[in-house]
């Protein structure tokens, strides 16, 4: 009966060994999540797909260097511009699924951008898996301290006075874009475009007198508020910022039910293995999370979010068909 026992412990532990080898070379971690093992074998790339200076550049950052300091290999930021970060996706999209090229990106990368051609390289959705929501933010309406306008009333009122001429920038297809359609659309004035490379490139040019608005997120244009070189109106969010309490929302400024939140994700290539993509997650978490970190983010006006991956799954099935219409319905098309 010994020898019969013994035999079924030994068949249970080859069994176990035959589940875990038909997942490739994995371990267990301490809290007994499955791992492949030697991952990362080689730094990781972080590809943030904008100019630097702005909001997913800034999250981008903060993430690597936690990354780095969880993983036995560095996590590399790369800026792979082009087309409104549509080059940075899909260069993520058709990266080997091994976990060791990630994408940081948005609803302009996920939703917007694919809408605004005629053949998208990538399906947002499909062609990515989701890692972690690293951050969400609100934008803000943003003025020069010249323009005569105090709060979004003033701002709807002088543009509805001047049809056309007020000019608003931003990277086409990117957030800051859409919230400006999103807000020309609700209120109903004509507000001109002027398509910049960056974010960093339109708010410079917004100190600098020469065009009216930025939607602009808030750790990128909060500091120049606070300088006075910029003037702000209200934040896009549903709810005030943390971050900076004093700015009223759209919605209680004459637009009720606006809401134009960003949101930063991490996305690894489609058929990245789940155990190395829940490692990633639970990284990133662990690093977000310390309070040194959010309270870090959050006086930028980024505030962490460092769920598990299903939490950005499920925001991706609202935000990229919502993200999607505003993107069609600006009639910007970049092919």
């Amino acid at each position: 009966m010994h020898h019969a026992r013994d035999c079924r412990r030994l068949c249970a532990v080859a069994g176990a060994g035959v589940a875990l080898a038909a997942w490739g070379p994995l371990f267990l971690a301490p809290g007994g999540a499955v791992y492949a093992a030697g991952f990362p074998d080689r730094p990781i790339r972080l590809i943030v797909p904008f100019a630097p200076g702005g909001g997913v550049d800034l999250a981008g950052r903060v993430l690597a260097q936690r990354l780095t300091e969880r993983l036995p290999q560095p996590v590399v930021v790369e800026n792979r511009v082009g087309a409104s970060g549509l080059v940075g996706a899909e260069l993520v999209a058709r990266a080997a699924p091994d976990g060791h090229t990630l994408l940081i990106g948005s609803q302009t990368t996920q939703a917007v951008v694919p809408a605004m051609v005629a053949k998208p390289p990538y399906d947002g959705i499909r062609d990515f898996a989701p890692v972690i929501l690293v951050a969400t933010s609100p934008l803000v309406v943003t003025v020069h301290p010249a323009l005569p306008v105090k709060d979004v009333a003033q701002l709807i009122a002088l543009a509805k006075a001047r049809p056309g001429q007020l000019t608003f920038g931003a990277a086409a297809g990117g957030t800051p874009h859409m919230a400006g359609e999103l807000f020309k659309a609700s209120a109903g004035v004509d507000l001109l475009f002027v398509p910049y490379k960056g974010e960093g490139p339109a708010v410079s040019d917004l100190i600098g007198g020469h065009i009216a608005v930025v939607f602009g997120n808030l750790p990128v244009v909060l500091p120049h508020v606070r300088s006075g070189r910029l003037r702000a109106l209200a934040v896009t969010s549903a709810q005030q910022a943390a971050g900076a309490p004093e700015i009223p929302t759209v919605a209680a400024s004459g637009l009720p039910g606006f809401d134009a939140s960003t949101w930063f994700g991490v996305f690894a290539p489609a058929a990245t293995p789940r155990e190395i993509v829940q490692r990633l997650n639970e990284e990133a978490a662990r690093g977000l999370q310390q309070p040194e970190v959010r309270d870090k983010l959050a006086a930028q006006g980024l505030f962490v979010a460092a769920g598990p991956p299903e939490q950005l799954a499920k925001l991706l099935v609202v935000e990229v068909p919502r993200w999607s219409r505003i993107a069609r319905g600006s009639g910007l098309k970049l092919d």
